[in-house]
């Protein structure tokens, strides 16, 4: 079958290099443009111009791939699917209708339709959660969906463990979808929920929250996105690492007896602004913090 292939993040990176190795090999892979990244903000290529490069597929980086050029540009690939997976950017008509898109989404819909669906799952503290094969539509992950499969989230759990594992199911998913074309059924109308997109108040851990609460948080954006918390002069400490402790109660943050306290949560790991990461202790010790 031929493919196009639409996605942007690591974890699309690691669906189009098994999708790159099976029958359905994309003839185009679409990206988006490279962007500035980084403290020092150098242009740098999304992962899935470096996993297309890496096997030799024709890439296409648009600014805009709804426009005119970029239409013409996947048709002239001649896909018989376009397979979506983290792209990243709305995808509107006319491309909607000119072409059937598949997406690789890692949720169990109708649960987590969204930009964050696998953070979410783990802030939430959902037991399980997967990924399904569904068609695009002008919804908001909306559309029917033909394959789904269910992976449990464990309590040590962070976003890059389960990723791993979803990318692997996601994949085995995809190429299901594709060799044996199941039939689509609608999404139900109950259990949907929405996967926000992570923003600069989800990162900051809450003080008045339980240590619980606060350990999902850490474990959800790590190691991507990472989390901080606010320290007594208003800047931030990011939190790369930390477990729950009992009691396991809300509570400012403190230093105690050279442990990193937010209540019943020990902060493990931190990285100072600017700075490189490192053990709590460590921390202690070179800033002489006074939480109290």
């Amino acid at each position: 079958m031929r493919t196009v292939y639409l996605g942007t993040s690591s974890f699309a990176a690691a669906v189009l290099q098994r999708l790159a190795g099976s029958a359905h090999r994309p003839q185009l892979v679409v990206t988006r443009p490279d962007r500035p990244r980084g403290r020092r903000r150098r242009l740098a290529p999304p992962p899935v111009a470096d996993a297309a490069r890496a096997v030799g597929l024709e890439l296409y980086q648009p600014e805009n791939v709804n426009d005119e050029q970029a239409r013409a540009r996947i048709s002239a690939a001649q896909p018989d699917e376009l397979v979506v997976c983290a792209f990243g950017a709305l995808i509107k008509e006319p491309l909607l209708s000119e072409h059937p898109l598949l997406n690789v989404h890692p949720s169990l819909l109708p649960r987590w339709r969204g930009a964050a669906p696998v953070e979410r799952a783990i802030m939430a503290g959902d037991e399980q959660t997967g990924v399904s094969i569904m068609r695009v539509t002008a919804g908001w992950d909306s559309g029917p969906v033909c394959l789904a499969g269910t992976e449990p989230i464990a309590p040590d759990d962070t976003y890059g463990t389960i990723a791993i594992r979803l990318q692997t199911l996601g994949s085995d998913l995809l190429l299901r979808a594709l060799d044996e074309r199941p039939d689509f059924v609608e999404q139900p109308e109950d259990g949907i929920t929405y996967a926000e997109k992570i923003g600069p108040d989800d990162r900051t851990l809450d003080p008045a929250a339980p240590a619980e609460l606060n350990d999902r948080v850490v474990r959800a954006l790590s190691p991507h996105i990472g989390t901080r918390v606010e320290l007594p002069d208003g800047s931030f400490l990011g939190i790369l690492r930390a477990a729950v402790r009992a009691p396991a109660t809300a509570g400012p943050l403190r230093a105690d007896n050279g442990r990193l306290q937010l209540g019943g949560l020990e902060l493990l790991e931190v990285q100072p602004a600017g700075g490189r990461p490192m053990e709590a202790a460590a921390y202690l010790r070179g800033h002489g913090l006074r939480t109290e």
